[in-house]
């Protein structure tokens, strides 16, 4: 059953967001994760691929403000605020590995945090709207989250960040633990989401079907960016096929299998 309607998702800002990042480095204390990466995420739909423990959700954590970060981060032109709620202010929302949703709470009450900087007015509003954009959710309205799905909760925390009626959304590992039915309907929905006007910032493990869903992607290993380009040439790319596709069975494998892969075949 899919989640999602024929109509646009209208939730997001009036600019499609541009992210530029230059010289970013971020880490935990004295420990750096990430060392001078040079992206830039375009409206559209990006995705960043990587095995475990590539930096990832580091990434993440530092663009959100989550973690200290070094370097320069441009929104559309200026500089991304460094304080997590300036950054949901600039248009920018995350949603976390493992979806972290309040459990004890009701669907509706789960998606009123989503709208937390809005007046009572401006989130009844879009409250009516994401459940119209998710209409399995209005269904769901006043089910505890914790008693849901994980397929359904990860919709709940995707419709939780529309509240904020972002221009940058950004997913880590939306797929993570999910059956590939369901797998297949999240990545649809951030399709959607990015080809209505909300600039999409993925990051998926699962290779082969974050390419067919993405505009350009970047590949990262070990705190560093070691491939880029078009979705539709990374995945005919024969270095990315190898490394992180796998030559005999792409529809199956991870990045994180595909590079153990590689690893263990350059010490024999």
């Amino acid at each position: 059953m899919m989640w999602y309607r024929e109509t646009p998702f209208v939730l997001g800002g009036p600019q499609q967001a541009h992210l530029k990042v230059r010289n970013l480095s971020a880490g935990y204390g004295a420990f750096l994760v990430l060392r001078n990466l040079h992206f830039e995420v375009k409206p559209g739909l990006t995705v960043i691929l990587g095995p475990n423990g590539a930096g990832k959700t580091t990434l993440l954590k530092a663009l959100m403000g989550l973690i200290p970060r070094q370097g320069i981060v441009l929104l559309d032109g200026d500089d991304l605020p460094e304080k997590t709620h300036e950054i949901v202010k600039a248009g920018v929302t995350l949603v976390a590995e493992g979806r972290q949703l309040f459990p004890q709470m009701t669907v509706l009450e789960n998606l009123e945090l989503g709208g937390w900087l809005c007046d009572k007015h401006e989130r009844a509003r879009r409250i009516e709207q994401v459940l119209a954009d998710f209409p399995k959710l209005r269904e769901r309205a006043h089910q505890l989250a914790g008693t849901m799905s994980g397929g359904e909760q990860q919709m709940v925390a995707v419709a939780r960040a529309m509240m904020s009626a972002p221009r940058l959304l950004m997913l880590d590992e939306p797929s993570l633990g999910l059956a590939p039915k369901m797998v297949d309907e999240l990545l649809a929905i951030a399709r959607r989401i990015a080809d209505n006007g909300t600039t999409v910032l993925m990051v998926e493990q699962n290779v082969k079907k974050a390419l067919a869903v993405a505009d350009r992607g970047y590949v990262l290993e070990r705190g560093a960016l070691v491939a880029s380009g078009p979705a539709r040439l990374l995945e005919r790319s024969s270095v990315v096929r190898e490394a992180y596709l796998g030559a005999d069975d792409v529809d199956k494998t991870t990045a994180a299998d595909a590079v153990a892969r590689r690893r263990k075949s350059a010490t024999v």
